[in-house]
């Protein structure tokens, strides 16, 4: 909070001060204009002469020189603008406000093994929490990391660890974010358009080159010549006409066909010119920083060099600019030379280029979630084994912040743990900590627990199971198609962690009761490790027939003149229930 409160403070002040020069350079437009108007009309009237000329030249120059410094200065109030935007967002972040962010909704999949459950996606999800994406690259890589979908990344530990100790890189990197999320798809299919454009054989042709330098300077030749001379005006103004509607002619169609190809290309172009820049000169010795470094490495020059392609190409819509331009220096023509040379230099490395920049603004997301979080959270130890491993001290979950009651539970290999307790007790928000959790360190992030080690495995969640009438999905089909879906996911070669909240809630409690034993013993069978929720206190005498295999936790709950919710988890079955209570003392009001 202290260096966001530092940052937006800074901010300001340079924003009063640019803010100032800013109204000041407008009226010195406007006098330095007006002077030099008025210094013309009286050199027009034959007063003063060479003096008036020079005064309106000198003015000139210096409306000129303000107009240019006014530019730079709107340029840097716009970076303290997005700076002090940036910082705000972060500030809000910590005081609980996560509307500024992308919820990631787009991403949400009922089918998936655990997101839904764990609430990865969706408002005031952990993605609304983590991602500060300015490139939608960068938020799309983001929720496959947190999908899990191509196996764990804890790999990218030290990277996120040594960007969250460079806050002031975070929201150099993130303020070009703030005033609209950078289109990666439409960068990648320009570039893709710009790799497979085909330019005519003569505009890649070197003896066509030269033969047009040639020709450039004997007509440049003749031209000052004329004018020098007073001699052939005329003869001039036709051949400048016709260099015109030559180069005009012959280069049209390739030119329309380039403006098509890097159509999708400006409005983006500038934000990964900037984006690429930060990425290829983060000084760093970490692998993983390193290797994107190395991957845009000549990126930055690349891309300038089409930027100053793409701006002569924008500049064409001026029309008498181009006349003139084509005219004296068949200006079509260069920038399809100028394009031809950068197509067969940097074509080929785009795809690898905007990887890099979506990986790194990934990461940038990750960093900033552990500097915001670094007084709560601490490093996972991930160890290398062939069995689902999960010890906890002081776990929590994640978006209780502070106020949150920490847990320490160990988890076995090929054990089942079934949890009870009262409603509201705390069994399904220690279900989703678990979780949660295992998809942070997953991600070398940091996890909210004092200690906690864990293996690599996979993990299915049922929790949140739910009807679907437009499909004809009553709730009882649901939950058997998801517990199918844990069936199908189950590999005898590599470890399953499943956490379950209430098996077969759909039905009557002595069919849930023979159902969920059921089940159980049938992934006992398997390569499986399992944390059970239920109110079913029955379910819990499992432990007599499998005490090796079945453990009983609960959450208990005190009850007196009121309810008392310890939010401890302790070895045992749960004694008290709290809906009768509760529902009594409602009725007795």
């Amino acid at each position: 909070m202290i260096y966001y409160d530092q940052a937006i403070a800074t901010a300001d002040r340079e924003l009063s001060v640019r803010r100032a020069r800013n109204r000041a350079f407008i009226i010195s437009e406007i006098v330095t204009f007006l002077l030099a108007v008025l210094s013309i009309v009286l050199f027009t009237t034959g007063t003063g002469d060479g003096l008036m000329m020079a005064l309106a030249v000198l003015f000139i120059a210096l409306y000129i020189y303000i107009r240019f410094t006014d530019t730079r200065n709107d340029k840097v109030i716009r970076q303290f603008e997005d700076i002090r935007s940036a910082c705000i967002r972060e500030r809000n972040y910590l005081n609980g406000k996560y509307d500024d962010f992308d919820d990631g909704r787009r991403y949400a999949d009922a089918d998936h093994p655990f997101t839904t459950d764990l609430d990865i996606f969706g408002r005031e999800s952990l993605y609304q929490r983590v991602c500060r994406a300015v490139t939608t690259g960068g938020a799309d890589a983001l929720a496959e990391a947190f999908k899990l979908t191509d196996g764990p990344h804890d790999e990218r530990h030290d990277a996120i660890a040594e960007l969250a100790k460079k806050p002031e890189l975070l929201i150099e990197f993130k303020r070009r974010g703030q005033r609209g999320v950078a289109n990666t798809t439409a960068v990648r299919k320009a570039f893709n358009n710009i790799q497979t454009l085909k330019l005519p054989s003569w505009a890649r042709s070197k003896v066509v080159k030269v033969i047009s330098w040639i020709y450039l300077a004997v007509f440049i030749c003749a031209l000052l010549y004329s004018i020098a001379t007073q001699t052939n005006l005329l003869s001039m103004v036709w051949w400048c006409i016709i260099n015109f509607f030559a180069v005009y002619i012959i280069c049209n169609k390739s030119m329309k066909a380039m403006t098509d190809a890097v159509g999708g290309l400006v409005k983006q172009h500038g934000v990964y010119v900037q984006l690429v820049a930060i990425v290829e000169q983060t000084e760093t010795q970490e692998t993983v920083l390193a290797n994107l470094r190395n991957q845009v490495a000549g990126a930055s020059e690349s891309l300038k060099t089409l930027d100053g392609i793409l701006q002569r190409l924008e500049s064409r819509g001026n029309i008498l600019g181009l006349f003139i331009f084509d005219m004296l220096f068949l200006w079509d023509y260069q920038i399809l030379n100028s394009f031809n040379r950068w197509q067969k230099r940097y074509a080929s490395h785009f795809d690898q280029w905007i990887a890099a920049v979506s990986q790194f603004d990934m990461l940038v997301s990750m960093a900033t979630f552990r500097y915001n979080e670094s007084d709560l959270t601490t490093d996972a130890e991930i160890i290398d084994s062939d069995k689902v491993e999960y010890e906890a001290k002081g776990l929590f979950h994640p978006f209780l912040g502070k106020k949150a009651v920490r847990n320490d539970f160990t988890i076995t290999d090929r054990n089942f743990y079934i949890i009870t307790g009262a409603n509201m007790a705390g069994k399904s928000t220690f279900l989703r900590s678990l979780g949660i959790n295992y998809v942070l360190a997953m991600n070398g992030m940091p996890v909210f627990a004092s200690k906690l080690t864990v293996s690599r495995f996979h993990l299915f969640t049922s929790m949140r199971t739910t009807d679907d009438l437009t499909r004809g999905i009553s709730y009882f089909n649901a939950e058997l198609l998801r517990l199918q879906q844990i069936l199908d996911s189950l590999r005898d070669d590599s470890p399953t962690l499943i956490i379950l909240d209430e098996i077969l809630k759909g039905t009557n409690s002595e069919d849930k009761l023979s159902g969920s034993r059921m089940f159980l013993e049938y992934v006992a069978k398997k390569n499986v490790t399992g944390v059970i929720a239920t109110h079913d206190l029955k379910l819990s005498s499992m432990v007599e027939a499998y005490a090796e295999r079945f453990h009983n936790y609960c959450f208990e709950i005190a009850l007196g003149t009121d309810v008392t919710y310890s939010y401890k988890i302790t070895p045992g079955v749960a004694r008290n229930q709290n809906a009768t209570f509760l529902l009594k003392k409602m009725l007795e009001k």
